[in-house]
């Protein structure tokens, strides 16, 4: 199969035993990716590849659940004796290096170079990595936030980050193989959303016309059962729960 995307963790706002915050790896064409770095996923990371062989890391936006694993990596290509070839990509908002930096009580963001290669996101970016075509949408969060589709000799993911119901993310998963896609709250409420309903969730998935839709970060107010089952009712099509060290070629 030309992709595959490896579950690292779901959970939502926190960690959970066994259940790391978000963060996915995909592959495809000698590519490896790393999709958001939630507390925990660095280390279910590992289970499933060398982070040295990382051709590339993407993060939606900068919420500790999606990012403050790279803290984690930071710690291990400096201090841990890992060693890339060369420094990673990390696609990423524009203030994820400073954020970074911070935590080791720097102003200066030099000083990660050797590790990592800041390379800020915006609606648009599109970047290759062999036959792995990543294209970024902004999406409608309470920040800065993004959206992921990727394409590899025919196949195509997206996923949807966090984000409220919008435009933005229907198109961007538009006709893709697989879409994984959030349900993070119980219900819509008032004023601008930034996060999708699980109805949201199938809602989109049948405008976009996706092939299969897996259900992933479920906040505390619904077990993940009940919000898969509630968009696999909007969406009309094959519904799945995305589950820890699952590995889903497509």
């Amino acid at each position: 199969m030309p992709l595959s995307l490896t579950v690292l963790g779901t959970a939502s706002p926190y960690p959970r035993p066994g259940r790391p915050c978000s963060g996915y790896l995909l592959r495809g064409a000698g590519a490896e990716v790393w999709v958001d770095a939630g507390p925990g996923t660095f280390a279910a990371l590992q289970r499933h590849t060398d982070p040295d062989r990382l051709t590339a890391i993407w993060i939606s936006h900068l919420h500790a659940d999606h990012s403050a694993d790279l803290l984690a990596a930071s710690y291990a290509f400096a201090f841990g004796g890992l060693t890339p070839p060369a420094p990673i990509p990390v696609y990423a908002p524009m203030d994820c290096a400073l954020r970074l930096a911070g935590f080791f009580g720097r102003a200066d963001i030099r000083f990660l170079s050797g590790a990592f290669d800041f390379r800020p996101l915006y609606d648009g970016h599109t970047v290759r990595h062999w036959n792995l075509r990543l294209t970024t949408r902004a999406v409608a969060h309470d920040t800065e936030a993004y959206a992921l589709r990727v394409e590899c000799q025919g196949s195509v993911f997206a996923y949807s980050g966090d984000t409220g119901p919008c435009d933005a993310l229907t198109e961007l998963a538009s006709g893709a193989d697989l879409f994984l896609c959030e349900a993070d709250i119980d219900r819509r409420r008032e004023g601008k959303q930034a996060h999708l309903t699980p109805e949201d969730a199938g809602e989109t998935a049948r405008k976009a016309g996706v092939g299969e839709l897996f259900v992933t970060h479920v906040g505390p107010e619904l077990t993940r059962e009940d919000a898969t089952a509630r968009a696999g009712a909007a969406f009309g099509r094959t519904t799945r729960t995305a589950r820890e060290g699952e590995t889903i070629p497509f």
